[in-house]
């Protein structure tokens, strides 16, 4: 009963949202360099030149015009280019996870560090640094758990070839991918191909700059191909190792048992389960193609583009889940909130988080249970956390019972799906394990860590590194193998 001995406990970061090193040893811009931070009242923006030579911007959920950009502005802060400088603290940084217990750590792969423009060009002083962070991580008995795209795409690709929407990319990512694996395919065993691919959109994560269905779900053909070669490739390369896909999982509840509002409930759920239907069974679920008919969206295929989904299946199923969501047949009745990537239905059987992300720690059993039940593969919950303003006492201590209020109760549904359910569930990452930019506010005031990052909204601070409260509950929680919480 209980976790298994070999669990993966550990924590969850993005580069683009950590790392720093905006340009340092060798590396160019990524998409997510271009975006400026923002707030609760201020959305972040993405600026750019247009084709004509003209300085704009648009928020991040918006495209951009044809022909436009990435430009940097000088007189703008982008959180990404510092981010909390893990590029020049990674051994204190890792340091501290071992202090902690950690088994494993998630972290991303910066693809513009690797091949600056994304392209067939290797950049031998990035691949040094990650050499030197698994290294360190091995010297403390922590397992690498890698996403090899996180939110970001090199800007070269997106500004000279639309980024997802066209099919070279495959190839580029697949050089990317072949990369990585031989130079650390003695140190890495966990990959995850794309990060949270059903939030996967627009010009900032994708390089695209047509927002419309078509040339969304056609960018995700692509990149369903490219993950199933990756898989394929990556077992060719080491039979060791185990490459996962990464999807954000919020169950959403019927408003009421009325039929209409379970049907909602259920198409909502279907279109994430559509990604994993993919990545897992290896083929388009009759759903997805009645819509596509519905809405005469055409998916351009060449010849084998089944047969790679089909066989590049995933060994592992990766998933954030922060909240669950609520659906309607009558959305004008709901009162919506904040959410994960977007927004969600009040549920008022639940509290809510400053940002208003609904707390269900039971929801996270509902999940692991309902995604075991379907696909029959292990799960890995690498993404779960919350997001908190944190303040640092006269004494220089940080009691943030709240995050351990909120992680001691995810943590026992855990324990209950694995129990209770017969859940295969090998690894539990939260999310910001230390302070990170919030990669939808682009703030630093929303912390998720058990760490501490001196570091403001406007890139002000010592970046110097403090524990929370919840850093000692965490690590009780790690030593006891969940048994402590």
């Amino acid at each position: 009963m209980g976790f298994p001995k070999n669990f993966l406990w550990g924590g969850a970061t993005a580069a683009n949202q950590y790392e720093g090193g905006y340009l340092s040893g060798g590396k160019e811009p990524s998409t997510l360099d271009a975006i400026t931070g923002g707030s609760h009242t201020e959305p972040r923006r993405i600026t750019f030149k247009t084709k004509d030579g003209q300085l704009e911007s648009v928020t991040r959920e918006h495209r951009l015009p044809e022909g436009a950009v990435g430009y940097i502005d000088p007189d703008l802060y982008y959180p990404s280019h510092v981010a909390t400088d893990f590029y020049h603290h990674y051994k204190e940084d890792i340091a501290l996870f071992a202090e902690m217990g950690f088994k494993c750590f998630r972290l991303s792969i910066n693809w513009s560090r690797i091949c600056p423009k994304g392209t067939d060009e290797v950049n031998e002083e990035g691949l040094a640094f990650y050499d030197a962070v698994f290294d360190e991580l091995k010297k403390h008995n922590i397992e690498p758990v890698v996403t090899i795209n996180h939110f970001d795409i090199p800007m070269y690709l997106a500004d000279n070839l639309d980024g997802w929407s066209n099919r070279k990319v495959i190839d580029y990512f697949l050089f990317f991918c072949e990369t990585i694996f031989k130079r650390y395919k003695n140190k890495v065993k966990y990959w995850m191909t794309f990060n949270e691919i059903n939030f996967l959109r627009s010009w900032t994560q994708i390089g695209i700059h047509d927002n419309s269905k078509q040339a969304k779900f056609q960018a995700a053909h692509h990149l369903f191909v490219a993950s199933g070669k990756a898989v394929q490739l990556g077992h060719e390369i080491n039979p060791e190792f185990q490459i996962g896909m990464m999807v954000a999982y919020i169950p959403s509840y019927p408003m009421s048992s009325r039929p209409e509002d379970v049907l909602e409930a259920l198409q909502f759920n279907r279109d994430q389960e559509f990604y994993i239907d993919v990545q897992v069974k290896g083929y388009y679920p009759a759903h997805k193609l009645k819509e596509f008919e519905r809405e005469n969206i055409v998916i351009e295929k060449v010849p084998g583009d089944d047969e790679i989904i089909a066989n590049g299946t995933v060994d592992y199923i990766g998933f954030s889940y922060y909240m669950s969501t609520v659906s309607s047949a009558n959305p004008e009745n709901v009162k919506f909130v904040g959410g994960n990537q977007m927004p969600a239905v009040k549920n008022p059987y639940l509290a809510e988080s400053e940002w208003g992300w609904a707390v269900d720690p039971l929801g996270l059993r509902i999940s692991l249970s309902k995604l075991y039940d379907r696909y029959h593969i292990p799960l890995f919950v690498v993404e779960n956390g919350f997001g908190a303003v944190d303040v640092v006492e006269a004494d220089g201590s940080i009691n943030d019972d709240y995050r351990i209020d909120y992680f001691k109760k995810h943590v026992a549904a855990m324990k209950d799906a694995i129990d209770l359910d017969g859940v295969d569930l090998i690894g539990y990452t939260p999310w910001g394990c230390i302070d990170l930019v919030s990669a939808g506010t682009g703030e630093m005031k929303k912390r998720y860590g058990f760490i501490y990052v001196d570091l403001d909204d406007n890139g002000h601070g010592s970046l110097a590194r403090s524990r929370k409260k919840s850093f000692s509950w965490y690590q009780e929680v790690i030593a006891s193998n969940g048994e402590k919480i």
